[in-house]
């Protein structure tokens, strides 16, 4: 099984990614790996959901209880991605001898842009059902969670989309809502069910709230701390995520 397009370009241009799963392999510890590769934990734990989102199955898996703040391990899939990314090392040196000028890798760079919508997930078209000049667009993501989008016709063929095509949602954290596990969501709208696994919050403002989807995937959402103390939200407690179909934007591979 090869790795998702959009994964493969997400790894070779994020270097220091990959030598944070170096580092897990070698210390199954969050909190070392993260010092070894020159990151904050915090910073540690959004890179490795990031790229658990982008892959089909997670790349790294988290174990209760470890040394170090937090044990964790390289899945069979986060050492093929290690094994992957040596091979394009070496591609990545022949790219670099035949480019024809500096500029080149400028404009390779511009062309890849990151974005900062803090929901990446990784998913595949399995519909697409024209509603006047807009499209709604059902993807499946990880482990068959599926979710809609819905996008402008122009949209759906400036991007070429069709059935099967790899794409990434992006939804911003600010456009989650989160409500007690098992209550009606609004007709229309996405609802997925998980975990609470951490709250994080501010001196002034939302809390961040991180969500541990049943496909291995995750979603990071910002809620007011006194919505949450009233909807009886904490972490270890289920949740119900909402959001609408028009707020999740698509991206596909140059």
């Amino acid at each position: 099984m090869s790795l998702p397009t959009l994964l493969t370009q997400h790894i070779a241009r994020r270097p220091q990614r990959i030598a944070l799963l170096q580092h897990i392999a070698e210390q199954g510890s969050i909190t070392r790996a993260a010092k070894s590769a020159g990151l904050s934990y915090k910073a540690a734990w959004d890179a490795i959901d990031e790229l658990n989102n982008l892959a089909d199955q997670p790349l790294v898996e988290r174990s209760v209880g470890g040394k170090g703040g937090g044990g964790a391990r390289l899945s069979e899939e986060g050492q093929r991605v290690l094994r992957l990314y040596l091979r394009l090392q070496t591609l990545q040196a022949q790219l670099l001898e035949a480019s024809e000028d500096a500029a080149d890798l400028g404009l390779l760079g511009r062309l890849m842009l990151r974005t900062s919508a803090r929901n990446q997930l990784h998913g595949k078209v399995i519909g697409i059902e024209a509603i006047g000049h807009n499209d709604r667009i059902r993807l499946e993501l990880a482990r068959g969670l599926v979710i809609e989008a819905r996008i402008t016709h122009d949209s759906t063929v400036r991007l070429e989309l069709a059935i099967g095509t790899e794409v990434v949602a992006l939804i911003k954290a600010g456009w989650l809502e989160l409500h007690p596990a098992g209550q009606p969501a609004m007709a229309g709208d996405n609802a997925l069910q998980g975990l609470i696994e951490q709250v994080a919050a501010a001196e002034n403002g939302p809390s961040e709230v991180r969500i541990g989807l049943p496909n291995g995937q995750t979603l990071c959402a910002l809620a007011d701390p006194l919505q949450l103390r009233e909807r009886q939200l904490e972490v270890g407690g289920a949740v119900q995520v909402r959001f609408s179909p028009t707020n999740v934007l698509l991206g596909t591979p140059l």
